[in-house]
């Protein structure tokens, strides 16, 4: 396993909708077990495969938001239901230092593939729903500061932008 460099804020990448994973080669298998590391060794809950500078449908999430001790690797995710909506602080790994309230659904029911091309269905709530929502917001070219309001966006960029460290 590697640590892969994240990709931080305004990087374009980070915009671009990521491309579906058509077929699970050696590569995929090594992006997600590299976007692992890189995910722990950067005390994040998600990893989006966009953030380490490869744009395909690929995320992964720590386990301590699941029940078991495997993280979550998810390829070609999608939403398929959400319910309720919850205000919490979110961060991210490609926006350092900053965080701010965000409004997610706070239950969701996400759909994809594992490593092994099984389809894997999740229905979760709470923080797990929420590292869901983000990360595949990422496959998409959202970042969560996108879900701030435009006051709230201006202050972003004056504060961020104009002074990023």
């Amino acid at each position: 396993m590697a640590f892969i460099e994240i990709r931080t804020y305004p990087d374009p990448i980070l915009r671009k909708l990521a491309k579906p994973v058509k077929h699970i080669t050696d590569e995929i298998c090594k992006l997600s077990e590299d976007m692992i590391e890189t995910m722990r060794l950067s005390n994040g809950a998600g990893l989006a495969a966009n953030q380490v500078g490869v744009p395909v449908r690929l995320i992964v999430i720590d386990t301590h938001l699941s029940k078991d001790n495997i993280p979550i690797v998810l390829l070609n995710p999608t939403i398929v239901e959400s319910e309720s909506e919850d205000i919490t602080e979110e961060g991210c790994l490609s926006v350092p230092r900053f965080y701010e309230f965000v409004k997610r659904a706070k239950k969701v029911l996400a759909r994809g593939v594992n490593l092994k091309e099984e389809p894997l269905e999740i229905e979760c709530e709470g923080q797990l729903a929420r590292a869901l929502q983000h990360e595949i917001d990422h496959l998409n070219g959202i970042l969560f500061i996108d879900h701030l309001s435009p006051v709230k966006r201006n202050l972003f960029k004056k504060k961020y932008v104009q002074n990023p460290k």
